[in-house]
């Protein structure tokens, strides 16, 4: 068929897809009324997993799903915009694999603020100041991010959703290999490229800083130095990529939560997070985990971390699968709150691999 007339078909289709967008905005208006008057948060985890999951299901191609997933994440971006221009604070500065994964989850539309520190997050979100945060869990290399567990142990906010994505680092510089005596990164980072720094890098000082970002902006102005982060920052800090996906295991991949003040409801397909602390003796753990083998409820990860209240006292975090309402999950948690000196659910939210 001739070009123009392609085009047309085109031109065609696009008018029609307008006006579907503009009718979908107009519902979304008055679906953000009846939330407003029985008080509902504006953004529902729940709810847009299962749209994307129905279209995923639905779609038949050529459009393929990363493809698609991409254009309804800013669809849904502008319906919350529609509703109210959400806050969402992750740890900064700009370019931070953070603030990538808060843009894989709410889209362009979405006023992001910047903090310097975990800890900064949770004031942000508990102080109002922003309606959600973004905040790193847990590494397939490195394991589980200390300082945001650490946080929960205080901390009211619950888990509201979750982002996985996928991490690849890239050396940065101004200067060649050859050239450069120092690297900067975070020690995370440090962590999961730890092979590839010794065999092209074996003498270049490595120093800890507390973002790819912060390092991207010191490498961009020290001389004879790298940094290890996203091609996101080399390209808005104005550095050379010097070496690509240089990440020991080719499967790097990054969990991120989204905390907040409200609870998401039950989607079928959830994982739900505690934390427990429990008597100094013989067997209590093992006597913890019992109620979950009674109920076959599936333990996703579990973490210790020192409570710095007393000496060998510990904090046990867990992930399991299942909605804190569902009833056998609910069932297993009263057996465990039974057993245990302190019991927090953390949150339920829909589980994407």
């Amino acid at each position: 068929m001739d070009l123009q007339i392609l085009r047309k078909k085109i031109d065609q289709v696009d008018n029609l897809i307008l006006d579907l967008l503009n009718k979908r905005a107009k519902i979304i208006l008055e679906i953000s009324k009846i939330k407003k008057q029985k008080k509902k948060s504006v953004y529902s985890p729940e709810r847009q997993t299962a749209i994307l999951k129905r279209l995923i299901q639905k779609n038949k191609g050529p459009l393929p799903k990363e493809a698609l997933e991409a254009i309804y994440r800013e669809i849904m971006s502008s319906s919350l915009y529609l509703q109210r221009q959400l806050k969402v604070a992750y740890l900064g500065p700009p370019a931070t694999f953070t603030h990538l994964a808060a843009l894989k989850k709410f889209g362009s539309q979405v006023k992001y603020i910047p903090c310097l520190t975990i800890s900064d997050i949770f004031l942000s979100v508990e102080k109002d100041e922003v309606d959600y945060g973004v905040v790193p869990i847990e590494n397939s290399i490195e394991g589980a991010v200390t300082h945001t567990l650490d946080m929960f142990v205080d901390s009211e906010l619950k888990i509201c959703s979750q982002i996985v994505m996928n991490v690849n680092h890239n050396l940065l510089s101004r200067y060649p290999l050859r050239m450069i005596k120092k690297v900067y990164s975070n020690p995370q980072v440090f962590g999961q490229c730890r092979m590839w720094l010794e065999q092209n890098l074996p003498l270049a000082e490595r120093i800890e800083v507390t973002s790819t970002t912060q390092a991207a902006q010191i490498a961009r102005r020290t001389k004879y130095s790298a940094c290890i982060a996203s091609l996101l920052a080399a390209k808005e800090y104005n550095l050379k990529v010097v070496a690509r996906n240089i990440e020991d295991l080719p499967h790097n991949v990054t969990r991120f939560l989204v905390i907040g003040k409200t609870q998401t409801e039950p989607t079928g397909n959830d994982r739900t997070s505690i934390l427990f602390s429990i008597k100094d003796r013989v067997g209590a753990l093992h006597d913890m985990l019992v109620p979950f083998k009674k109920y076959r409820i599936n333990l996703t990860m579990i973490e210790s971390r020192p409570s710095k209240k007393r000496a060998w006292d510990y904090y046990f975090f867990v992930d399991l699968d299942g909605h804190c309402k569902e009833k056998r999950v609910k069932t297993a948690l009263k057996e465990l709150e039974r057993r245990c000196t302190l019991l927090k659910i953390l949150g339920s939210y829909p589980k994407t691999e």
